[in-house]
């Protein structure tokens, strides 16, 4: 049940969030909101979208979230954990963009086929940043609603870059 419905989300996640990638103006990759503070650059928002969903599930089945050795994220201050936008890293291009989405959707598969629909359904996994338990079928549920927001925020940046983008392109339909 939880295997299905977790790759079902991610095909479909991901295959938006490919489309929206390729709506990316090149000229467009430092723009970012006038209004208000701590916004993301198109180029930022890019590789947050490329990194939010396989290497958290990745982090959730494994234990290894990708730190240098011996960083210990449960000891980590929470502005290093979440640093204002503009410590963020960057994507160079659209193309680095696609082809990094690529990879954590790999990564997301290759995890969710890694485990059973048991580990799925009763193991507890545990997030450096929530305290609370969830199954980690719920986790990795959690990390592609990441994707998801995520991918909604770059349909909004579309949208007010002036992109001919509409609801149908946030649904991907």
């Amino acid at each position: 049940m939880y295997k299905e419905m977790i790759r079902g989300a991610i095909e479909y996640n991901y295959g938006v969030a490919e489309k929206l990638i390729s709506r990316v103006d090149p000229s467009m990759l430092d723009w970012k909101p006038a209004s208000g503070s701590n916004w993301m650059s198109t180029r930022q928002l890019l590789m947050h979208i490329t990194n939010a969903c396989g290497s958290s599930i990745k982090g959730f089945v494994t234990g290894d979230w990708g730190m240098p050795e011996g960083m210990d994220m449960s000891a980590m201050a929470p502005e290093d954990m979440l640093p204002p936008a503009e410590k963020l890293p960057a994507v160079e291009s659209v193309d680095e963009a696609t082809r990094l989405l690529a990879e954590d959707k790999a990564v997301a598969i290759e995890m969710l086929e890694s485990v059973s629909e048991e580990q799925l359904a009763t193991q507890i996994a545990k997030a450096p940043w929530d305290p609370m338990d969830f199954p980690l079928g719920i986790r990795m549920l959690q990390m592609v609603d990441h994707l998801k927001q995520h991918k909604g925020q770059l349909f909004y940046y579309l949208k007010l870059q002036g992109q001919p983008v509409d609801t149908g392109d946030l649904w991907g339909m």
